[in-house]
């Protein structure tokens, strides 16, 4: 498995917004990419977003960067400016 971190800063005064509309627009377009595995998004302090994407293997994580790239700037482009990028192979994973 492969996962890929996006870090943002929002000029939001929250976090709510940039949360709903990805719920509602992205997270239907990253569910159908092939390989996807899991997506997550993290609120860790006041004006953050982490999102974090696991796919089977990197190439699909690497497409999922592009999707997420295109559909933020498309969509909370006066929200998010352009994230901090993570990614690497997954070497723990345990679910329950």
């Amino acid at each position: 498995m492969f996962a890929a971190i996006r870090y943002y800063r929002t000029t939001a005064d929250s976090v709510d917004e940039v949360v709903r509309r990805v719920r509602e627009g992205f997270v239907p377009v990253i569910r159908d990419t092939p390989g996807f595995v899991a997506y997550l998004v993290l609120a860790p302090r006041h004006n953050e977003v982490v999102s974090v994407s696991v796919f089977e293997d990197r190439s699909s994580a690497e497409e999922s960067n592009k999707k997420a790239e295109e559909w933020v700037s498309q969509n909370l482009n006066e929200l998010l400016p352009a994230p901090e990028f993570a990614e690497g192979d997954v070497v723990v994973y345990e679910t329950r």
